[in-house]
């Protein structure tokens, strides 16, 4: 069977998905549970890491874009989904937390979106939304938590 074809996740996939995670649900419950002399350090790690991950996911959809055909209109949209996730998340880390955290989750969101239509072009696999919907709902949930802990 193709990769492309393919409805599940591979195993690993899951495995190290699930994994990235761990930073994003414990900064997430830190923010509510360190002493206060730490929470700004907390804060700072999971913005971070939450920009490192942004990053990368865009990654993916350069990674697309070089697998698509290159009379293929789809990959100068691919290229274009590749670097706006690093920027937004590079301007998110520059704005106050209250309008920051917002844009890092609306950002996730997006780029799900962007990861389906990746999937309806047939650039990415099939399976890509059963792995990425689950992810995307707790890291945006886990900055929702963060976004909460400034007010």
């Amino acid at each position: 069977m193709h990769p492309f074809s393919a409805t599940r996740p591979p195993r690993l996939a899951l495995v190290l998905g699930a994994a990235g995670l761990v930073p994003f649900v414990l900064g997430a419950m830190g923010l509510w549970v360190t002493p206060e002399a730490w929470r700004e350090w907390v804060m700072d790690e999971l913005l971070g890491y939450t920009a490192v991950i942004l990053a990368f996911m865009g990654a993916i959809h350069w990674g697309l874009a070089m697998r698509a055909d290159e009379a293929s209109d789809k990959a100068p949209v691919q290229l274009g989904l590749s670097v706006i996730p690093p920027l937004l998340g590079w301007f998110a880390l520059s704005m106050p937390l209250q309008l920051g955290i917002p844009l890092f989750f609306v950002a996730f969101a997006a780029l799900y979106f962007a990861d389906i239509w990746a999937v309806n072009h047939g650039l990415a696999p099939v399976w890509y939304p059963s792995l990425r919907k689950p992810l995307s709902i707790v890291v945006i949930v886990s900055l929702l938590v963060a976004w909460a802990s400034t007010w």
